[in-house]
């Protein structure tokens, strides 16, 4: 359960274990925050220039949890949620996944994730 460190503490959290995604998710669920999921691999370059984007919705969303798993190092996650093709933007609410996105669409992706803040009023920024 390490956090990603860019000089200053990420609010994006790696998950590295399946153990981490449990811990993580229910986390969330016991304090009410909706969650971020963006499954990642290193060599997919769509998914590493997502990166800054999901810092920058993590800074907006602060009371959202925010997760990068990368699909080659826990196969177990991104099979259980059938993640075929990266980047893959997983949405859960009460640890429930309500959407999924696949592909690089900021646009897309910032418009699911307000409509999830706005099914959590403490959300909007």
């Amino acid at each position: 359960m390490e956090v990603q460190e860019q000089g200053t503490k990420s609010r994006v959290v790696k998950v590295n274990s399946m153990e981490s995604w449990d811990f993580h998710v229910n986390q969330a669920t016991l304090q009410g925050c909706p969650i971020v999921a963006h499954f990642t691999a290193v060599w997919c370059i769509p998914s590493v220039a997502m990166n800054p984007f999901m810092e920058e919705l993590a800074s907006m969303y602060q009371d959202m949890c925010f997760l990068t798993i990368d699909v080659d190092e826990v196969k177990e996650v991104a099979s259980k949620y059938e993640v075929k093709a990266m980047p893959t933007f997983l949405l859960l609410k009460a640890g429930v996944p309500v959407d999924k996105i696949v592909g690089a669409n900021p646009d897309e992706i910032k418009k699911r994730i307000q409509s999830l803040a706005l099914s959590n009023p403490t959300d909007i920024p």
